[in-house]
C-alpha cells in the first residue's frame, strides 16, 4: 500500500529498518525473517538477540535462574552512571503488582512464549523463585533466539543477510543490552556475515543518539548510510 501510494523505491535496496530497544529487536527480527524484502537494518540498543545473555542470565544454563547467579549474587537489570539501581528480581516483582499484563519482563512472555490453556502466554520464569522454565525457553530458542535462527538458516539466507545487519549500543547501556549484542556479533562473525556493530563508549539506553550537541544526531548518520545503499555514489544531502 505504501509503495502504491507514495513515491518510494519498490525494491529491496529501498526498504530499510531502524528501531530502538524493543523496536530494535523487532527490526533485527524483520531483517532476519525477510531478507528478500529488506535491504538492511540499523538497529539500536535492541532487546536480547542471543539468549545466552538475556540482560545477564544465560537462559540455557543448567538450573538457570534469572534472579540469582550460581554463587547467589543478584543479577542487576538497571544501571545509571555505573551504579546498579534495580535487580531483575526487584524489577519482576514490581511488575507483578501491576497485574497480569505487567511491564517489560512480561512483554517478553507475550512476544516469545507459547500460549497456556487459558490463552495467556506461558511465563518464561517463576516470578517467586526466578527459576527458568526449560520447556518455555526451548520454545523461545527455536522461534525467537535470533542468533540461533541466523546460524540455523544461514545456508539459505546467508547471501542475503551478509553485510546487512548494523547495530548500535552503548557500552553503559542502562539494561545491559550490550552483552547480548556482543554474543550475536561473535556468532555472525563466525558465519562470515560481515556484521557492522558499534559499541558507543559510555552511552546508555537513553543518550545513544546524541552526536555533539545534537541529541538525535545518530539518525542523520544512519540515514546517510541507508542512502549510500539506495543511491550508490549520490550525495544524500542534495
Amino acid at each position: 500500500m505504501l509503495e502504491r501510494t507514495y513515491r518510494m523505491d519498490a525494491k529491496r535496496n529501498g526498504r530499510f529498518l531502524n528501531g530502538h530497544s524493543s523496536g530494535g529487536w523487532a527490526t533485527l527480527q524483520l531483517q532476519v525473517n525477510y531478507p528478500r524484502i529488506f535491504g538492511g537494518t540499523w538497529s539500536t540498543s535492541p532487546d536480547p538477540s542471543d539468549f545466552h545473555n538475556f540482560t545477564g542470565p544465560d537462559l540455557y544454563a543448567p538450573h538457570a535462574n534469572v534472579y540469582h547467579r550460581p554463587d547467589g549474587t543478584a543479577y542487576p537489570i538497571v544501571r545509571i552512571d555505573g551504579k546498579v539501581v534495580a535487580t531483575i528480581e526487584q524489577f519482576a516483582k514490581m511488575e507483578a503488582v501491576l497485574g497480569p499484563y505487567g511491564g517489560q519482563m512480561t512483554s517478553f512472555d507475550w512476544v516469545f512464549s507459547p500460549r497456556s490453556p487459558s490463552g495467556a502466554p506461558m511465563p518464561m520464569f517463576d516470578r517467586v523463585t526466578g527459576d527458568v522454565k526449560p520447556a518455555v525457553v526451548a520454545y523461545w530458542h527455536d522461534h525467537y533466539d535470533l542468533a540461533h535462527r541466523v546460524e540455523t538458516e544461514w545456508p539459505q539466507t546467508g547471501p542475503l543477510l551478509k553485510g546487512r545487519i548494523h547495530l548500535f549500543v552503548g557500552t553503559a547501556d542502562t539494561f545491559y543490552l550490550d552483552g547480548s549484542a556482543r554474543l550475536f556479533e561473535a556468532r555472525l562473525n563466525k558465519l562470515g556475515a560481515d556484521p557492522h556493530f558499534h559499541y558507543l563508549p559510555g552511552r546508555s539506553h537513553f543518550d545513544l543518539y546524541k552526536v555533539g550537541e545534537d541529541r538525535d544526531g545518530l539518525f542523520d548518520q544512519i540515514g546517510a548510510k541507508m542512502y549510500t545503499v539506495a543511491r550508490p555514489g549520490a550525495n544524500w544531502k542534495k
